[in-house]
């Protein structure tokens, strides 16, 4: 057993060595495949950096090259430099000398240049704001070039600053008719006739309008002015060239017809007192009606007791008199003192229709300056209250409640006044109509009482 055992090992171990060596063999092969492949990279990437070395040393002498020649035009732009400042310091010395030497030939010449150009510029304000410049444009330009120039004028030129002095002096005189845009309040540009009065005004068919001399253009006013200068620039615009007309001129060129855009007019005071204001205005209204109706009333009911008093012994009842006549017909066979009760009673009976809407007008004369009154405090409280909300720094926030304030006052007074005045006549018309009743009455039992004591 033992020697088969032992044979069975030796047979392993042989085996054993044999498989090793076999794969010992195969990879020595992939070694020397591997080191071949080595070397051949290796070569590969030798020539790859040797191509590069090459391509650097190439790139260096370009940037070398390229160093060197910006040296030289370093070099070059500084001796370039050095020579422009030798030629600069060179052609400042000579400057200085031209300019002596043309302030020597210029002599009294230079006075007259700063003379020039001073006039010059202070002609250019005054002739853009001209309204002459509305209908001849462009007249500035020539000064403009003058006061700018820096040689000495020529002959032409001080010709044209003559020609634009005695142009603005010649045309502030005439009244002068042009085509020119005008542009309307809604933003449209229309081609109008404009008339020049002088240097003072601009007018249209449609009122003043002002010349915008920043944009060079005619604008028109807000608000024109009232009735009678409105009928001053239709007498002008109708006129012809050798007759005056009465006409309104705006001194300051058109400032204070802008400053009269912004004050109020009648109606939009009258707005200013607001409910109270339109409550006035109503009891002045309701009040004149009714004094008017009283006023014909009591004409008519006069005239028909003149006729009346001729005719007394036909009584009419269509009149208050009539109607007194008529009780003394049917009661003439009293005695005095019924007769003279029933005539008061007759005249008891007219008073209150003769006497009628006399207080109602006194009341409503009352009535108005206390609103107005009360207005006044209303708009006081307002007043104050804008002052707690917003300070005084604005003065417009409380102009509009202190207009409130005076607005109703002075609505008041004026409603009060008229009120009087026809509640006076009112009342005094049929104080009268009343005398004459009386006064007939009393002849009545006057000539009654005679008639039964004869």
């Amino acid at each position: 057993m033992k020697k088969l055992f032992k044979g069975f090992a030796v047979a392993a171990v042989l085996s054993v060595s044999a498989g090793a060596a076999l794969n010992a063999h195969a990879n020595t092969q992939e070694l020397d495949k591997i080191l071949e492949q080595v070397k051949q990279t290796r070569i590969s990437e030798g020539k790859i950096n040797k191509q590069r070395e090459q391509e650097f040393l190439s790139d260096r002498a370009d940037k070398q090259a390229l160093l060197n020649k910006a040296k030289r035009d370093l070099a070059a732009e500084k001796a370039r430099g050095v020579r422009l400042n030798e030629q600069f310091k060179q052609n400042e010395i000579t400057l200085a000398e031209k300019e002596v030497e043309l302030e020597n030939a210029s002599g009294t010449l230079g006075e007259m240049f700063g003379v020039v150009r001073r006039s010059a510029a202070d002609a250019i304000g005054s002739i853009e704001a001209s309204l002459v410049s509305a209908e001849k444009p462009g007249r500035a330009e020539v000064l403009r070039s003058l006061a700018e120039a820096k040689e000495l004028p020529t002959t032409r030129e001080l010709e044209e600053l003559w020609i634009a002095f005695q142009t603005e002096m010649t045309e502030s005189a005439k009244v002068s008719t042009f085509e020119a845009e005008v542009a309307e309040l809604s933003g449209d540009i229309n081609v109008k006739q404009v008339t020049r009065v002088g240097n003072f005004n601009l007018v249209t068919k449609d009122g003043y309008v002002i010349y915008d001399s920043e944009n060079q253009k005619i604008v028109p006013l807000g608000k024109q002015p009232g009735s009678s200068e409105l009928a001053g620039v239709e007498r002008l615009l109708g006129a012809s060239s050798d007759q005056y007309v009465k006409f309104s001129v705006d001194p300051t060129r058109g400032s204070l017809l802008q400053l009269n855009t912004q004050r109020a007019t009648n109606e939009e005071r009258w707005h200013q007192g607001d409910t109270v204001g339109y409550i006035i205005t109503a009891l002045l209204v309701l009040g004149a009606l009714i004094a008017v109706v009283r006023m014909i009333d009591l004409l008519v009911v006069g005239s028909k007791i003149k006729a009346q008093v001729k005719n007394a012994n036909n009584p009419n009842t269509n009149n208050p008199l009539g109607r007194i006549l008529k009780v003394y017909h049917d009661n003439r066979d009293q005695d005095v003192e019924n007769l003279e009760l029933k005539l008061d009673e007759a005249i008891l009976r007219e008073t209150p229709r003769i006497e009628m809407g006399v207080n109602i007008i006194k009341i409503l004369a009352a009535i108005a300056p206390l609103l107005g009154l009360l207005g006044t405090v209303v708009g006081m409280i307002m007043t104050f209250e804008s002052i707690t909300l917003h300070g005084t720094g604005d003065p417009k926030l409380m102009a509009g409640n202190i207009s409130l304030a005076l607005v109703t006052t002075a609505l008041g007074l004026i409603a009060a006044l008229p009120l009087i005045l026809l509640h006076a006549i009112v009342a005094g018309r049929s104080k009268a109509v009343l005398h004459i009743l009386d006064e007939q009455s009393a002849g009545i039992v006057a000539a009654h009482a005679e008639k039964e004591k004869a």
